[in-house]
């Protein structure tokens, strides 16, 4: 892989960590468009790039979702029995949501994504939140919401925070404590989610003869991306603490839209690549004199 390559990585992920940080928002949903167009250039074959960036995007939750832990449980704001009640569907559903990505081909993949960031968009730039009108259910309604969580996380390369929150609060957990708790969920949903997206890449033809793979993970890509993004979260933290982060986040609810339009138009052209025959020019034969 080049250097040239490995300093993209490294920037973004010290610009997805920082927005993390800064956003309260999981990377994914910058990583995932920006993986598929490196990991591309270094070689992974079209017709599981887009795969291999949401394993990878996922596969950083791994480390980046301790740090963010480590800040939130220091204010006291995980609520640990919500997230052992939870942890159980999640992995389930994570794991489920690897396998059913790796099924999919490219450009259904890629439109699920689309579709799931350009919503989380709008939701953003709106500024929507819902209305808290129950509790939390018992332990088998806990497990069903983990499993969906998990699933939809995994399929798109997310650490859940997008669904996990909204649906805390909508059972009356203030905001802090589910945002802090949904932090938490994180780990067992890129846990579950890499181990999965490595099954389920590993020997897969597609792959065949593509360097630094780990099933569906490029481990290099992993390492770059996520050693910035852990080193500059907290201080994208500490800058949202000294400012008004609404109007960033209007902004960077218009990011993601065009992200979301960029894997859209990235779809169609990668499924009219793979489905147009590839035409093996022959030279005429000689002739005989």
């Amino acid at each position: 892989m080049s250097l040239e390559l490995i300093a993209a990585l490294l920037v973004l992920g010290a610009c997805t960590g920082y927005l993390a940080g800064l956003l309260g928002i999981g990377g994914g949903m910058v990583l995932t468009p920006f993986l598929t167009l490196i990991l591309s250039m270094a070689g992974v074959p079209d017709a599981v790039v887009v795969h291999a960036a949401i394993a990878t995007s996922l596969s950083t939750i791994l480390f980046t979702s301790l740090s963010s832990v480590r800040a939130h449980n220091s204010r006291g704001a995980v609520l640990w029995k919500v997230v052992l009640w939870l942890a159980p569907g999640i992995l389930v559903g994570a794991a489920l949501g690897a396998k059913i990505s790796s099924l999919l081909p490219t450009f259904w993949i890629s439109i699920v994504f689309a579709a799931f960031v350009g919503f989380s968009a709008l939701k953003m730039f709106l500024n929507a939140k819902p209305k808290p009108t129950r509790q939390l259910p018992a332990t088998p309604g806990l497990f069903g919401a983990g499993t969906g969580i998990g699933a939809v996380s995994s399929l798109v390369g997310a650490g859940g925070g997008f669904i996990s929150v909204p649906f805390m609060v909508w059972c009356n957990v203030p905001m802090h404590k589910a945002v802090g708790t949904s932090a938490a969920l994180g780990f067992p949903i890129a846990f579950a989610g890499t181990l999965s997206y490595i099954w389920a890449g590993w020997g897969n033809p597609e792959l065949a003869g593509t360097e630094h793979m780990l099933g569906y993970i490029h481990w290099p890509a992993l390492l770059s991306v996520a050693a910035m993004s852990v080193l500059t979260a907290p201080l994208g933290a500490k800058t949202a603490h000294s400012i008004d982060t609404k109007p960033l986040k209007r902004i960077f609810a218009c990011l993601l839209l065009c992200l979301a339009t960029y894997m859209l138009v990235r779809a169609f052209i990668l499924n009219d690549s793979l489905r147009r025959p590839h035409c093996v020019h022959k030279p005429p034969s000689s002739q005989a004199p």
